[in-house]
């Protein structure tokens, strides 16, 4: 069976009045709901801040589908190499685990931290060498 498609007009936008992203949000997520549900974000902030109350490093990543995403783990240069990274890490997961995820992935560049999530039994599941140019892009998973 043959479908007739209606024509459709391809547009490179810079600028609009609507709101493209949240219209290709929309078409995804209805179909993605068809299949496993709904998907429900939960965000998932964490702020290590100094004496100030400054925030000098953190995590940002959301839960859904059972699982934890990270999209952002980072800590201040005077502050690296002190465990903080690994506490928000930890505390990322037992967040994780409390919303029932039953594990976590993320992604980090070769000049960033693929030893660090090595050392916390993070498995690389994928790679694209030369992303960025010179470097290597590590997608890294730890099931619970």
């Amino acid at each position: 069976m043959s479908t007739t498609l209606l024509p459709l007009s391809l547009d490179e936008i810079t600028q609009s009045a609507e709101d493209p992203f949240a219209t290709l949000n929309a078409l995804l997520n209805a179909y993605n709901t068809g299949h496993v549900g709904p998907a429900k974000p939960v965000p998932l902030w964490l702020f290590a801040r100094d004496a100030t109350g400054k925030v000098q490093g953190g995590v940002r990543g959301q839960t859904y589908w059972s699982w934890c995403s990270i999209d952002v783990l980072s800590v201040a240069e005077p502050y690296r190499r002190q465990g903080i990274g690994s506490r928000l890490l930890v505390k990322a997961e037992e967040i994780a685990r409390t919303r029932g995820c039953v594990g976590i992935y993320l992604d980090t560049a070769s000049f960033q931290a693929p030893a660090f999530y090595c050392r916390h039994g993070y498995t690389e599941f994928g790679r694209i060498d030369g992303f960025p140019p010179g470097h290597t892009r590590h997608w890294f998973m730890r099931k619970f």
